[in-house]
């Protein structure tokens, strides 16, 4: 079945979202959430060239000979029972996630909101973010140096995390460029999102959790319930411990421009 076949089969039968990102901000524990519903669909980073060959062989689709074919298998296959399908887009890669798609010819040549729509049928966009930058910052740098993305029961760090204040400003340089591309993006886009705080995540997961459902016009069984989060939050005292010492010592860092 050619790639605009199997588009014009799925553009009536599918609800899709998409949850917009930077590293460290809550997306897992919001999308591990909307996934163990089984009425949000599967959302994973599955058009990040990182992650896309595991993709490509789980579910015989090449995105490097046809990527919307790629595009459309995908959305085939992870969807939930109720045709909603759901994906991640980190900032750091979104404009070559748009230029991609631009690129097929099979999603027009609008704004990037029509390629969008396109692409993804009924499309929403859920935005979530974390307002305090140093301590999103902080645990990315904890992160780089632990090898812990996801934080989970059981799992354990590659290496020990030590205090490093210049790559917590990188990091925080890092948060920075990825805010302002996602600012951009919903300053120039039609498809305004739903806007999830990290922290009110964190304070009342099932709550929040609800509130996407509602946005995405999803409905859970009678019985379903809600379960407690399988993420871990990272922060702890030793991110406190690191957000004193980065605060005390900051006017004695290099300056690092852009």
């Amino acid at each position: 079945m050619s790639s605009a076949s199997l588009l014009q089969r799925i553009r009536y039968s599918r609800r899709c979202y998409a949850v917009c990102a930077i590293a460290r901000s809550g997306s897992n524990l919001l999308t591990d959430g909307l996934r163990e519903t089984g009425r949000a669909g599967r959302p994973k980073q599955f058009f990040c060239k990182l992650f896309e060959p595991k993709y490509a062989a789980k579910y015989q689709a090449n995105p490097e000979t046809d990527f919307a074919a790629y595009i459309s298998r995908v959305i085939d296959v992870t969807s939930s029972s109720n045709g909603v399908f759901g994906f991640k887009l980190m900032g750091w890669y979104l404009d070559e996630f748009l230029e991609r798609l631009r690129k097929t010819g099979a999603f027009g040549n609008g704004t990037d909101a029509r390629l969008l729509e396109a692409a993804f049928p009924r499309l929403r966009l859920i935005y979530v973010y974390r307002a305090n930058k140093l301590r999103q910052a902080i645990s990315k740098a904890r992160a780089y140096q632990s090898g812990l993305w996801k934080v989970q029961v059981g799992q354990s760090q590659f290496s020990e995390a030590r205090f490093d204040p210049e790559l917590i400003e990188r990091c925080q340089d890092e948060v920075r460029r990825e805010d302002a591309v996602w600012g951009n993006f919903f300053a120039r886009s039609t498809i305004q999102p739903l806007r999830i705080d990290y922290e009110e995540l964190c304070r009342d997961y099932k709550g929040t959790l609800q509130a996407v459902l509602a946005f995405l016009k999803v409905r859970l069984p009678a019985r379903a319930k809600i379960g407690g989060p399988s993420t871990i939050r990272q922060g702890d005292e030793l991110s406190l411990e690191w957000e004193e010492r980065y605060r005390s010592q900051r006017e004695t860092l290099p300056v690092i421009h852009s």
